[in-house]
């Protein structure tokens, strides 16, 4: 069973950063999709969404999925190849209809894609 399989019925993820000022956790809810042994994720506001700039201070993430949660280090990528451009169209199929040979909507097509690549 993949990680897609195994997580991909749950429709959100909780991921927890390290505040970049106070150093306390700071948990969010956030769409998500699973890519080989990453989760995926869009930050509609680019580095200026707090998470994002936490993340970026401190990459050692925390990412709970249903009852699991795994140690991850967080990487973005705004580009749009590789795992980046499946994971913009897997989020954009499975949280707003997207369909093969139509455009991705803005967020998903220019959205900062945010990997939390899994310590398994």
């Amino acid at each position: 069973m993949s990680l897609a399989d195994d997580l991909g019925a749950e429709e959100y993820a909780y991921l927890t950063t390290k505040g970049r000022r106070t150093g306390r956790p700071h948990t969010i809810e956030i769409w998500f999709a699973p890519v080989g042994t990453s989760v995926w994720m869009i930050a509609g506001g680019g580095t200026s969404s707090d998470w994002v700039a936490n993340l970026l201070a401190d990459p050692a993430v925390t990412i709970r999925i249903g009852s699991r949660t795994f140690p991850g280090r967080a990487r973005t990528d705004p580009g749009d190849a590789g795992e980046a451009a499946v994971a913009r169209r897997l989020l954009g199929s499975r949280y707003q209809g997207w369909e093969e040979g139509r455009p991705l909507s803005e967020w998903a097509a220019t959205g900062l894609a945010v990997a939390v690549d899994l310590q398994l």
